[in-house]
């Protein structure tokens, strides 16, 4: 069973209590010894998102040239 730690020992030992929660540890906070909440480690690593990786998507060479006139035209009403 997972110790609970109350608020008091929380507040004088938070440091180690953070360092445990790194370490993968489930470090539980209480109130008169009833579970109230969990310490946890947020996963700080995201993916790098690499453009062009949709299957379904194709951009082609010319997609910054300049729009023709007519095109341009419809724009602008």
């Amino acid at each position: 069973m997972t110790e609970v730690v109350n608020v008091q020992d929380a507040k004088a030992h938070l440091s180690q209590l953070i360092a445990r929660a790194e370490a993968g540890e489930d470090v539980v906070i209480g109130r008169a010894h009833k579970p109230a909440v969990r310490l946890v480690r947020i996963d700080t690593a995201t993916p790098r998102r690499t453009f062009g990786t949709m299957p379904s998507l194709s951009v082609p060479s010319d997609f910054d040239a300049p729009l023709p006139d007519d095109d341009l035209a419809e724009w602008d009403g």
